[in-house]
């Protein structure tokens, strides 16, 4: 009766590879890592069909402008089950885009589980497959699989030149460039000269803009690094770079303008090409909340042609609006030469920021009319909401007192009931004292110095001998006494 019971009671055995799925934590991980994937890529994949529909491009310029954070976390194993998911099972170029991948590692294989797959309507749409071709391109050139990467590129760019859809405009930008980026990375930019050539006259029939300047950028990375400056200069004489170009193609236009002025010994030219790199460089550190350095307005070169962006730095710095209203209407000119007037616009909500932090750490109490009026905003309820917009995010620490229309600051913290002060005074004791090192280390002496000082401390020692035998003879003479 004993032994029945105790073997009713023996716990049953259960397979080791159970007990080792369900604890082990890279596999909840790597779900969870698929997950996140799996919906970012669904998510712009809605993006792209409401492109299509609506015949906007903002959809795609917002889908390229995130693209960086799906490049990162890709894999051949998350783009391959994108790929099923997404692609229709009779898509013609399916399997050769899945050719380019590694052999697919699931989940199940290594712990024993089931994944369960997700049922999705699978799209036939020629846009989301030349996005997960891209990113299967941009995949390999990560993973340095040049061979891979170039037959990729080649069979996307096939895929480009065939369809000639105006909502693939963004998306065909963006794969010659990474398709140029793949022949640079092998050293073979000489083979696709022709074909960028041909598709860029492509581009200006059909007035695809972003394309001629994704293009013409292009051509002329192609001819500088093999020292074409002849061709490359007949190029810009010959197309006109867009004006509706995205500030970055800009930037890389007027970079590539200003090497081939200076080889041509235009030196002027290209300073002022090339300076274009401060003004950009200066209005986008603005709209990061940071301050430019004043050493770069103080140099003698530079300080003529900044000066206007200098006194914008002042305008932001300050929160004074009506000087930022003033010096952006006295260089809308230049500004609009420089292409940075659509960045500096943005500037007016840093403005406005700035000047409620100030007025903040000013008035312990100030009504709403009158930061209006300080603010030259157009009613008491804009100066309200944005107020309430700044305590929001935290620029000011203040209360709206809505009966009185009011807005009242909350007392400062008694800053020396902190560390504060002594994290500080630690820095600046720690500089000192690294300073004065520095100094020390870098003291230099004449190379005599020290053959004089040996020789006078051996003079020091036949003095003190002398002294000693001089002291000697005394006291014998005292004790002859």
């Amino acid at each position: 009766m004993t032994m029945s019971s105790t073997k009713d009671d023996k716990p049953q055995e259960k397979h080791p590879t159970e007990d080792a799925n369900k604890k082990d934590p890279k596999v909840d991980q790597r779900r969870e890592e698929e997950r996140i994937f799996g919906e970012d890529i669904q998510e712009h994949a809605k993006y792209i069909e409401r492109s299509v529909k609506t015949m906007e491009s903002r959809y795609v310029a917002r889908i390229l402008r995130t693209i960086k954070g799906i490049r990162s976390k890709a894999s051949d194993n998350l783009l391959r089950k994108a790929i099923n998911k997404h692609l229709a099972t009779d898509s013609p170029s399916k399997d050769r885009l899945l050719s380019f991948l590694d052999e697919s590692m699931d989940i199940a294989e290594e712990g024993g589980d089931t994944v369960v797959e997700v049922r999705h309507k699978k799209t036939d749409l020629l846009e989301i497959e030349i996005y997960l071709h891209l990113l299967v391109l941009m995949h390999l050139l990560d993973s340095k699989r040049y061979d891979k990467a170039i037959a990729c590129a080649d069979l996307l760019i096939e895929k480009c030149e065939v369809n000639t859809k105006h909502s693939l405009d963004l998306l065909s930008a963006k794969c010659y460039y990474y398709y140029s980026r793949a022949y640079e990375l092998s050293d073979r930019l000489r083979d696709i000269r022709s074909k960028l050539l041909a598709r860029l006259r492509t581009c200006t029939i059909r007035h695809d803009e972003e394309g001629q300047a994704v293009l013409i950028n292009l051509l002329l990375q192609n001819y500088l690094h093999y020292n074409l400056y002849d061709q490359a200069n007949k190029l810009v004489s010959k197309a006109a770079f867009p004006e509706a170009a995205s500030n970055n193609e800009w930037a890389r236009h007027f970079f590539y303008l200003g090497r081939i002025r200076a080889i041509e010994l235009n030196y002027s030219d290209a300073y002022q090409h090339l300076l274009q790199v401060h003004k950009f460089a200066i209005v986008v550190q603005l709209l990061l909340g940071e301050i430019p350095d004043r050493s770069i307005f103080r140099d003698r070169c530079l300080r003529r042609p900044l000066l206007p962006y200098f006194q914008l730095t002042q305008a932001v710095r300050n929160g004074d609006l009506a000087r930022f209203n003033v010096v952006v209407d006295k260089f809308k000119s230049r500004f609009l030469a420089n292409k940075t007037y659509t960045l500096i616009i943005r500037l007016r909500h840093n403005v406005i920021k700035t000047g409620v932090r100030m007025i903040n750490i000013s008035y312990s109490s100030i009504s709403l009319e009158d930061i209006a009026k300080k603010l030259q905003l157009d009613s008491r309820e804009d100066a309200e909401y944005i107020v309430a917009k700044a305590i929001k995010d935290g620029v000011i620490d203040a209360v709206i007192n809505h009966e009185s229309g009011t807005v009242e600051s909350k007392e400062n913290v008694d800053i020396y009931s902190t560390n504060q002060p002594q994290e500080v005074f630690n820095q600046r004791t720690s500089f000192c004292l690294q300073v004065y090192n520095q100094s020390v280390k870098a003291m230099r002496y004449p190379r005599k110095t020290y053959s004089d000082n040996v020789e006078s401390a051996e003079g020091r020692r036949e003095r003190e001998q002398h002294d000693l035998e001089l002291a000697k003879e005394m006291a014998d003479k005292d004790d002859d006494f």
